[in-house]
Formats: structure tokens, C-alpha cells, sequence
């Protein structure tokens, strides 16, 4: 399987995923978005909420490297500088879920 019809693939899965855990997760928002910061706590600090907030965090952040990334290979026209962007990207991508994941399993 060539590189392009894999990342298509990807964007389909991770795009379809996701819009179950946003409907998951904006759902939750509006129950606890008026409530105390205990309320708000106690919501991530549930097992099961952890685990989905986990998933979706991962997956928004992979289905949006992989969305800009496209936006690079059409519009960079420098290689250089498009290795680079994407491997910032993709840094980010990492770490920026990993720190939330971090900090979320932490409460």
C-alpha cells in the first residue's frame, strides 16, 4: 500500500472515530460547564471518562497532524522545509496529548 492511500485511510478511520468521542465529550461539557470546580474534578476523575477524554485527546491531535500535514505537501513547495514542519508537527502532536494525558491522570 503506497504512503497516500495509508494516510487517507488514517484520516478516514481517525476522522470517524472522532465524531463519536465529540458528541462523548460535548455532552459532558454542557452537563458540568455551570457546575463547581469540584464537579468538573470528580467528572475527569472517573475512570471511564479518563480513558475516553485520553482517546479523544490522541485521536484530534493524529487527525489534525495528519489534516495540516496534507496542507504542507500541497502548499511547501521548499523539501526542506516542509521535513521540517512536519516533523514539528508530528512532535507536537506527541507531546502536547502525552503532557494532558499526564497531567489529566494526575487529578
Amino acid at each position: 500500500m503506497i504512503s497516500a492511500t495509508r494516510k487517507w485511510i488514517f484520516l478516514k478511520v481517525s476522522g470517524a472515530l472522532l465524531v463519536p468521542l465529540m458528541i462523548w465529550f460535548v455532552l459532558n461539557l454542557t452537563v458540568i460547564y455551570d457546575k463547581e470546580y469540584l464537579k468538573l474534578i470528580d467528572f475527569f476523575t472517573k475512570p471511564l471518562s479518563k480513558f475516553l477524554f485520553s482517546i479523544f485527546i490522541i485521536n484530534a491531535y493524529f487527525f489534525s497532524a495528519l489534516s495540516i500535514s496534507e496542507v504542507f505537501e500541497d502548499y511547501i513547495k521548499n523539501d526542506k522545509i516542509k521535513s521540517v514542519a512536519n516533523k514539528l508537527l508530528y512532535t507536537s502532536a506527541v507531546v502536547i496529548p502525552l503532557i494532558t494525558i499526564i497531567l489529566i491522570s494526575n487529578l
